[in-house]
């Protein structure tokens, strides 16, 4: 491999020739060998879009000649459509708040945009990283819009993909309406309730979620860019700070608003903890659905086996034919991973200092890690099993008809005490509640079987 030598405050570095990036992405791809993982796709189109506002609004108001902004443009171009994917070389888990991947994208952008203008990589003539790229921006506004913007598409994208969820449970709830099963509390037998009743609650809570995300996303397009180091605009423009914005909605056609108070927007995350907590109550939701998609599948003879969950996959390498419940269980390591990283956003959050929080990095990444695995998670889950889930009418028949809970429709007849004498009774004697009744009550059995109809006393969960 040749290489080239390159020079920054800290001393000289040799760059692999044919590099698009530099010697300052080369120090924070050595210093920050941490999780071995990439940075974000998405949030590298969105560095070169804010990159390409900034250019183009800096030559607006004079400050960019118009060959440099061209140049830069069509690097910034190239960047988007993914041709340098691989000269980000940084790890998404870096100290210094970004400033590594801020100037990883400057040094790529400056050396490609030299190219175009007839010069030489890791020259730095006549465009340089710093002086035309980054002209009048810092990595503190640069990385936290880019972030936001990216984060924004992806709360986008998750909410979709919930909203299908929480239609899919609906389907199911009125394909379920006749299924009467027995309901449970504590995880003991309760009274009656149709299974469509229980799925139509599950759709009701990932709607909650959908209205919750939807909230708060729109938080997502504020952002600071224009504020530079710390929301006070140095080194900037003041007609470049009034109108970047704006240039930047052009371009990424969303109404994107500048922070009404740039120091703020600086200091303090807070939007991102709060995507982070409705991500967590959405997680929550899902844990506990899909909790009780494996009850309910149990077995298949020896558990509830109310429910069929489709086979996706051998369950054993030992014990033939066993199918387990990998979808729910997947779903719930997933919850149990954005639970997780919201502890750390909220800790990173909380631990910025004055003008700036340096745990950026951290918050944004476990955020993209949240809504990436959330969205894939839950395709993956409407289509390899929500669609697919079976009711087991026999066996819910089955096990409501032997159930003592029905007892509970005889108590406004024959009172508490002597409803719960023929409860125990049953469960001592293996007979049916029916039965009891019948031998120890004045009541015939056209009027018990009335009284004890399941569809009656799960009525007002099958209208619902």
């Amino acid at each position: 491999m040749e290489f080239r030598r390159e020079r920054d405050s800290i001393g000289e570095k040799q760059v692999p020739s044919k590099a698009y990036y530099g010697v300052q992405s080369l120090r924070g791809h050595e210093n920050f060998r941490i999780s071995g993982q990439t940075i974000n796709k998405q949030l590298i189109k969105n560095l070169s879009v804010v990159k390409k506002a900034c250019a183009i609004t800096n030559c607006n108001v004079g400050e960019l000649k118009e060959e440099y902004k061209e140049a830069i443009v069509k690097a910034c171009e190239e960047v988007y459509s993914g041709k340098f994917d691989n000269e980000f070389i940084i790890d998404p888990i870096q100290g210094g708040a970004g400033t590594s991947l801020n100037m990883n994208i400057n040094e790529v952008i400056a050396n490609r945009a030299n190219e175009i203008l007839g010069f030489n990589k890791g020259e730095y003539y006549p465009i340089h990283p710093n002086d035309h790229v980054n002209m009048g921006q810092s990595t503190n506004d640069v990385i936290p819009t880019a972030a936001s913007l990216t984060a924004y598409e992806l709360l986008n994208g998750c909410i979709e993909k919930l909203i299908k969820l929480s239609y899919e449970f609906n389907i199911k709830a009125e394909e379920f309406t006749d299924v009467i099963k027995m309901g449970r509390t504590e995880m003991q037998d309760a009274v009656p309730i149709s299974l469509g009743s229980e799925f139509k609650a599950f759709s009701m809570a990932i709607g909650r979620d959908v209205k919750r995300l939807e909230r708060v996303k729109d938080s997502l397009l504020e952002v600071n860019l224009g504020g530079t180091a710390v929301g006070t605009g140095i080194t900037a423009n003041d007609k470049y700070i009034a109108s970047v914005v704006l240039e930047l909605s052009n371009i990424f056609d969303e109404h994107i608003i500048q922070s009404s108070n740039l120091v703020d927007g600086t200091q303090n995350l807070d939007k991102y903890a709060e995507v982070s907590s409705q991500l967590k109550v959405c997680a929550v939701n899902i844990s506990k659905i899909a909790g009780d998609l494996i009850l309910m599948s149990s077995g298949p003879r020896a558990g509830f086996g109310e429910i069929r969950l489709p086979a996706r996959q051998n369950g054993s390498s030992i014990m033939p034919g066993k199918v387990n419940p990998v979808m729910p269980e997947v779903m719930k390591e997933i919850s149990f991973q954005i639970m997780g990283n919201d502890l750390t956003i909220t800790m990173a959050t909380q631990s910025g200092q004055l003008e700036l929080n340096a745990f950026y990095p951290i918050v944004i990444h476990n955020l993209y890690e949240s809504l990436v695995i959330l969205t894939n998670g839950v395709e993956t889950f409407i289509e390899n099993c929500v669609k697919g889930i079976e009711a087991n009418e026999k066996r819910c028949n089955n096990l409501v008809d032997g159930s003592i809970g029905i007892v509970t429709a005889l108590a406004p007849i024959l009172g508490y005490e002597k409803s719960a004498a023929i409860a125990k009774k049953a469960l001592k004697t293996g007979k049916y509640v029916k039965e009891i009744v019948l031998e120890e009550c004045d009541i015939n059995e056209t009027e018990v079987s009335k009284i004890l109809n399941t569809r009656e006393m799960a009525k007002i969960s099958i209208n619902n």
